[in-house]
């Protein structure tokens, strides 16, 4: 199949400039790049084409060669790749991708400082209640002296000679073009030739801030919290990170917590499970309330306390208190109390120790009927 005339290819005229050239090429190679068709093998020939046909008439000699003896003169030798080819597609990739990096603030524009973390521990009692906390913690702010741009009040920063600004240098291997941060400014794009006594210039300087945190009621393990603007000082005159608070709450000697809802063990004695009774419980808000025990309690009966547990996080609603019995074996028995336990006992029946006596009764006829098989 016949080549194209290259020419026609780029759509520009043989009198073309460098310019119109190089503009006609961007153009026609943004519109089919594969990236933006993939999978479409026509586009990529497409490519191809218009890779080819620039690599030609971006070169001088390539492209008098051209004018007079047209894809012949190519014929016999195949085309390199060379500088314009590499040069062509890392200009591609800026038209493509440059829009991006300005609006992220440039190789060497305004970076935003980095996000900090303070890890603060509550007790069970601050998590219901909320708390208004104050923080002590060092960190970097943009210095004052500078106004953040780390040169001496009167000076200003000058573009790197080296890289020319950018903050970046660009080194040619083959057919690739590889880009690496400036060695001489360190990716700023910027020197400092008085640099500001206050920061060394940096731009920044470490200090002690205190700051008012709201902890709202209900908070739970993990909880965070996220103050806008409070983290590293940004680079050079970028905006500042934010401030993470984690919420970690100490475990409590009496309620343990699972979501909204607490959870609190009481122990009662044989007479109170027996005969039944109240006993007083306190509250995670303070308070007290009265549970009352039914007569033949057994350890871990449980009671609902309504309303009695842990606000939830933002909302109206809140958890409950459950109440876990456990009966207490008597220990260190005087003479007396063994005899009155020792006279219950003989005449305790069945119906007054039911569980005990059925638990006996049903493994007795289980392993029985299991011998007999």
């Amino acid at each position: 199949m016949a080549k194209r005339d290259y020419y026609e290819v780029l759509g520009v005229s043989r009198s073309c400039t460098e310019i119109e050239l190089k503009t006609a090429f961007r153009k026609a190679a943004m519109e089919c790049h594969p990236d933006r068709h993939p999978g479409d093998a026509t586009a990529e020939i497409r490519f191809k084409e218009i890779n080819e046909a620039y690599q030609t008439l971006s070169d001088g000699q390539k492209r008098a060669s051209y004018d007079r003896y047209g894809h012949a003169a190519f014929e016999q030798g195949g085309f390199g790749g060379g500088d314009g080819f590499a040069a062509s597609m890392s200009d591609i990739f800026d038209d493509l991708f440059g829009d991006v990096m300005n609006r992220r603030g440039g190789r060497n524009g305004p970076a935003r400082g980095s996000d900090l973390r303070y890890n603060m521990e509550i007790t069970l009692e601050e998590a219901f209640q909320g708390k208004v906390a104050t923080l002590t913690l060092p960190a970097s702010v943009a210095c004052e002296a500078c106004s953040g741009s780390g040169a001496k009040a009167g000076s200003k920063p000058r573009a790197c000679p080296t890289c020319g600004g950018q903050g970046r240098v660009r080194a040619q291997q083959g057919f690739f073009a590889i880009e690496r941060t400036c060695p001489h400014c360190h990716g700023r794009g910027e020197i400092i030739d008085n640099p500001c006594q206050a920061c060394g210039g940096a731009g920044r300087v470490t200090r002690e801030r205190s700051l008012s945190v709201n902890v709202p009621p209900g908070v739970e393990d993990g909880t965070r919290i996220r103050l806008s603007g409070e983290g590293e000082a940004g680079q050079r005159g970028g905006p500042a990170g934010d401030l993470y608070i984690f919420i970690s709450t100490q475990p409590h000697p009496f309620f343990k917590r699972d979501g909204a809802d607490l959870y609190c063990r009481v122990p009662i004695s044989m007479v109170q499970a027996a005969l039944g009774g109240e006993v007083e419980v306190r509250t995670i808000g303070g308070g007290a309330a009265k549970v009352k025990i039914p007569e033949g309690a057994q350890s871990g009966r449980q009671f609902k306390l309504k309303g009695q547990g842990m606000p939830v996080l933002r909302s109206r609603d809140v958890g409950d208190l459950y109440i876990h019995v456990d009966v207490e074996t008597p220990q260190n028995l005087t003479k007396r109390q063994r005899e009155l336990l020792a006279e219950f006992d003989s005449e305790s029946s069945t119906t007054t120790h039911p569980e005990a006596s059925g638990f006996f009764a049903r493994m007795k006829d289980f392993f029985e009927n299991l011998s007999g098989q």
